[in-house]
């Protein structure tokens, strides 16, 4: 049996990183629905997509 392969879910301090932001503005972005978030237990977690989708809108 073949399992689904799960989108690639990055956390909070990941994204700020590659954003160069601190977790706050992460926070915020996530707050504004800027970024998509996942619950995880007690754990947000963020698509890599949307964090893609969110670069290529402040490339345009």
């Amino acid at each position: 049996m073949v399992r689904p392969v799960a989108p690639p879910m990055l956390t909070v301090r990941e994204v700020a990183e590659e954003l160069a932001v601190c977790r706050a503005t992460v926070y915020a972005l996530l707050e504004r629905g800027e970024l998509e978030r996942v619950w995880i237990g007690n754990s947000i977690r963020i698509p890599a997509a949307s964090l893609e989708a969110l670069l290529a809108r402040g490339r345009r």
